[in-house]
């Protein structure tokens, strides 16, 4: 089966979109009092944009996935504590990567 082009356009176009709405929104609460904590989501639960391999908003692969990231409140990612003595950063870590 054959995709059709006419039907193609109106879908990634409105995919771009809801891509683009979500980064806005992200960005908008990073700058109301939240910041991007890596290493700190649960598979598929992470926030937009997770390092290579992934795409957006729930697309890592591995708990704790050091490329990844959520939105936390501000000032809280570091102090978290998380199971194998793991802690948030606020840049992106080089552990619990998924097998390339």
């Amino acid at each position: 089966m054959t995709a059709n082009p006419s039907k193609l356009g109106p879908a990634l176009l409105a995919g771009a979109l809801i891509a683009a709405v979500a980064g806005l929104a992200q960005n908008a609460a990073a700058q109301d009092g939240m910041e991007k904590c890596y290493g700190i989501a649960l598979s598929g639960q992470n926030d937009c944009a997770a390092g290579a391999g992934t795409t957006c908003a729930g697309t890592s692969t591995v708990d704790y996935q050091g490329n990844a990231w959520k939105l936390v409140p501000a000032g809280t990612c570091e102090t978290m504590e998380l199971p194998g003595d793991r802690k948030g950063s606020l840049a992106e870590l080089d552990r619990d990567l998924p097998n390339a």
